[in-house]
């Protein structure tokens, strides 16, 4: 019997070492030196808009859809339509943030996606 747990156990640790072992390399593979933001970048220095600093963080999804409209009208950068390049910073805003953005906040910026359609008059 004591042959029996012997290999039992031996079993056991050359699991656990195996998962260990993969769960360091798994850690090692992930790390980085800085964290690449890449997101705010595009938000920042994009092609689509020249965006008021903070207009996602804005009370109003009036003031937020009023806000991106001005930016989409007066942009030089911008490729396509107004509406279209105001609408597709806001989608992005919004999937980017993904389950970090607070419950409220959301609300408001799909609220916001309304506002610039009656903005633009494509209800």
């Amino acid at each position: 019997m004591a042959h029996v747990r012997k290999t039992t156990h031996s079993r056991k640790t050359a699991a656990r070492r195996k998962t260990s072992a993969r769960r360091s390399t798994a850690r090692k593979s992930t790390k980085r030196a800085a964290p690449r933001r890449w997101s705010q970048r595009v938000t920042r220095e994009s092609d689509a808009l020249d965006l008021k600093q903070g207009v996602f963080k804005l009370t109003s999804a009036k003031k937020i859809a009023a806000s991106l409209k001005r930016s989409a009208e007066h942009s030089s950068r911008r490729k396509t339509g107004a509406y279209r390049s105001a609408l597709s910073m806001l989608t992005f805003y919004i999937n980017r943030a993904g389950k970090t953005l607070p419950k409220t906040q959301r609300t408001r910026l799909e609220r916001a996606k309304v506002e610039l359609k009656r903005a633009f008059g494509r209800e």
